[in-house]
């Protein structure tokens, strides 16, 4: 099967994984037995075969890995310009009014009808807390508002490191409760809200849901956690196996992430545990979970092990690993079986909590 041009702009596009779409430095992947950096074949060779080609179009883009020095240099308007949106779904630019010292957020509104009552998701780009925008999620966004027949509220949050942990969650959280303040203008349920976000913004997300929990404001009745990122000690605590991680999101762009989102170093004992749903300790009382993760991720093993905490403290959670797909593989191989079965598995999840 061979990636078309349209479809490889539409991931290339995706806010959720703008860190990704035109980096596949080979000097940033495990290497080989003899010490040398892994050739394209060598870095292949954990991939699923029919993902394999996608995974060759990326890594033959040959763009330069994401470092401080790479993000400090990088334009505001960096990336692919957004997709052109779907006329027949409406798409609204609101700010969320300032709160104490929150200055106004700006949100995205996709498919509201203040006529109707439907279910509500918070959505939280990707990026690695450092790229990515709510924006540029916006056609991918219509397209499952439509699917599902729903609101969709994104939060157009403040990328690190120009900010830490302490304000962007605070944007995103701001999102949710204006979401739920003004779900009658909206035609938004408050009945029926869920948090949802891809790679960093599954992170977001996850953290919506303990705050959305602790602070008693908000019910949720579902998170969508697709390929989260969750720990910080990823990439900077032991060693990854050398067949993760050999397309897509590496260690060392997950520390950047981290330590940007932080502001300290990753993986050590100062890490804020309020920033990092891995370090949570009791993560009973939260909103039922989908987790979808490929089985070559970098974030494969912390998704694992979060979904069976969750489960372990009685929190219904249903998790899915696809076998040898990397990051981000359902927006750049979605026609592929294997991403067609990812993406319905997370609607048919959205549609069950829904309807509870």
């Amino acid at each position: 099967m061979q990636a078309s041009r349209r479809e490889f702009t539409r991931w290339a596009g995706a806010g959720a994984i703008a860190a990704l779409a035109w980096r596949s430095d080979p000097g940033i992947a495990a290497g080989s037995a003899n010490g040398a950096a892994p050739t394209i074949d060598q870095r292949l060779a954990p991939i699923a075969p029919e993902l394999r080609p996608f995974a060759r179009r990326m890594l033959e883009a040959g763009s330069q890995p994401i470092t401080a020095e790479a993000l400090r240099k990088m334009p505001a308007n960096a990336g692919p310009p957004p997709q052109e949106l779907m006329p027949s779904v409406p798409v609204a630019e609101r700010e969320v009014p300032p709160v104490g010292s929150l200055p106004g957020v700006k949100v995205y509104v996709v498919n509201a009808d203040r006529n109707r009552r439907r279910p509500a998701i918070l959505h939280t780009h990707g990026g690695g807390f450092i790229l990515g925008s709510a924006r540029g999620e916006l056609r991918n966004l219509q397209e499952t508002a439509l699917e599902l027949d729903c609101v969709i509220v994104t939060v157009e949050y403040q990328l690190s490191p120009k900010v830490r942990y302490t304000r962007s969650t605070e944007e995103t959280y701001a999102g949710l409760k204006w979401l739920h303040d003004k779900a009658d203008s909206l035609g938004a349920d408050r009945s029926r809200l869920v948090v949802m976000g891809e790679s960093a913004g599954g992170g977001h997300a996850a953290i919506l849901a303990i705050k959305a929990r602790d602070r008693g404001e908000v019910p949720l009745v579902f998170q969508a956690l697709v390929y989260p990122m969750l720990d910080d000690r990823t990439g900077s605590v032991g060693t990854v196996p050398p067949f993760v991680a050999t397309v897509g999101w590496s260690p060392p762009e997950n520390r950047l992430g981290w330590r940007s989102f932080l502001g300290v170093e990753p993986g050590g004992s100062s890490a804020p545990v309020t920033a990092v749903p891995a370090r949570l300790q009791d993560v009973s009382g939260l909103p039922p979970a989908w987790i979808g993760v490929g089985g070559v991720d970098l974030f494969a093993a912390e998704d694992i092990t979060y979904a069976r905490r969750l489960t372990l403290a009685e929190v219904p959670t249903e998790l899915l690993v696809i076998p040898r797909a990397f990051h981000g593989f359902d927006r750049v191989a979605a026609s592929t079986g294997l991403a067609r079965e990812f993406t319905q598995s997370k609607l048919s999840a959205l549609r069950r909590a829904f309807a509870t």
